[in-house]
């Protein structure tokens, strides 16, 4: 299980073949990585912020509830923080488990809390200003059937 919230790019081929040796007691391994996109157009860069300490100990506390709720034999979590341009990797969430059900569902699950309630503040740099993202209701209602 690791949790690692860092600036730096990350190396997906990397990880999925670092987090995928040795598992031959997992019959599944799901893994998801999400990028900055430019909706509107015009975006330069989305600056994500956060409180170190507070950011690592709610990703952690999610991550162990995920294991404890699937029985998964282990998890990645990593996520971006600092200057992000368009199309740049901004997390990735692995989950192996020995069922896929269990993988894609607590995968699915680590994805909603990330996206809704982790301590990460987004602000989007744009060609005409600067705007804080705002919470949507359907991140909050995809959080909520779980």
């Amino acid at each position: 299980m690791a949790v690692r919230v860092q600036d730096k790019d990350f190396d997906l081929g990397a990880e999925v073949a670092a987090f995928c040796r040795g598992r031959a007691d997992m019959g599944a391994i799901v893994t998801f990585t999400g990028v900055v996109r430019d909706v509107g157009g015009g975006l330069k860069h989305m600056l994500i912020e956060h409180y170190p300490a507070m950011t690592q100990a709610a990703i952690e506390k999610i991550e162990a509830e995920a294991v404890q709720r699937w029985s998964l034999g282990d998890s990645l979590i990593i996520h971006r923080f600092g200057a992000l341009e368009p199309g740049d990797r901004i997390m990735m969430v692995a989950t192996a488990a020995p069922h896929r059900a269990d993988a894609f569902q607590a995968a699915e699950f680590l994805m909603d809390y990330l996206k809704s309630r982790a301590p990460f503040w987004k602000k989007e740099v744009t060609d005409t200003g600067e705007s804080w993202v705002s919470a949507k209701d359907e991140d909050e209602d995809a959080l909520n059937r779980w």
